[in-house]
């Protein structure tokens, strides 16, 4: 499985983003996706998951600004972000958690 992540940028603080995932591979209706964060000096953490049904979790830290949805007609995983912070300021990178495949990452910069 490959998995290429785009749509990240410089944004100023209070603006919005949206992330795009895109999987080769005929598993991917039934994997978990998720997406993960790691700042400069900061440890790599789980920002949002959606599984094959559709349940989606989130890290407190972005509840009510971001959210997560698929399209696996597309083979596609989504991050909307929105009223971004500069704490969101982050590489930021896709999952599948059925083969723990990575995508390469996409910087996400967010302006004060």
């Amino acid at each position: 499985v490959q998995l290429q992540a785009s749509g990240g940028g410089l944004v100023q603080a209070g603006g919005s983003l949206r992330l795009s995932c895109a999987a080769s591979g005929s598993f991917f209706s039934i994997a978990i996706m998720e997406w993960y964060r790691q700042a400069p000096g900061k440890q790599r953490e789980l920002v949002a998951s959606i599984s094959r049904y559709y349940d989606t979790k989130y890290a407190d830290s972005v509840k009510g600004r971001f959210t997560i949805s698929r399209d696996n007609v597309k083979n596609t995983v989504y991050l909307q972000m929105n009223s971004l912070k500069p704490e969101d300021t982050a590489v930021y990178y896709c999952r599948d958690g059925l083969t723990d495949s990575w995508g390469q990452g996409t910087q996400v910069t967010v302006s004060s």
